[in-house]
């Protein structure tokens, strides 16, 4: 059993940084993949990154590649998403997710475990 507890979303200016925390129970975190997600009310969760358990591979939505970075620290029990550039359109509550498997790769939803979410709000 693995619990996820998000932290460090608020309110930015556009072309401002956030850096959200995603703080994981259990001592087999090093062996989960790890994602974060976003979702804004009426829409479907939608995939943003993930990262493999021993941080080979890194996958990103087109619409942060290059603007947001997923890492991990395995002794830490830590995910990271570094938010550079913020747009008024990233504005979403952000979800982190754990799974067994590695196809969150796609962005895949089916993940094991859910964090509850934390709000990131772009003013314009």
């Amino acid at each position: 059993q693995v619990q996820l507890v998000e932290s460090g979303g608020g309110l930015v200016q556009a072309g401002g940084s956030l850096r959200l925390f995603c703080a994981a129970s259990g001592r087999t975190f090093s062996s989960y993949t790890m994602g974060w997600f976003r979702q804004t009310p009426g829409k479907e969760r939608e995939f943003v990154a993930a990262i493999s358990w021993s941080g080979s591979w890194l996958s990103y939505a087109d619409s942060v590649k290059g603007r947001f970075t997923i890492s991990r620290a395995n002794p830490k029990n830590t995910v990271y998403l570094q938010m550079n550039s913020l747009k008024p359109e990233d504005t979403a509550v952000y979800y982190c997710a754990a799974d067994t498997t590695e196809r969150m790769r796609s962005g895949s939803h089916f993940n094991d475990y859910w964090g509850q979410g934390t709000q990131v709000t772009v003013s314009s």
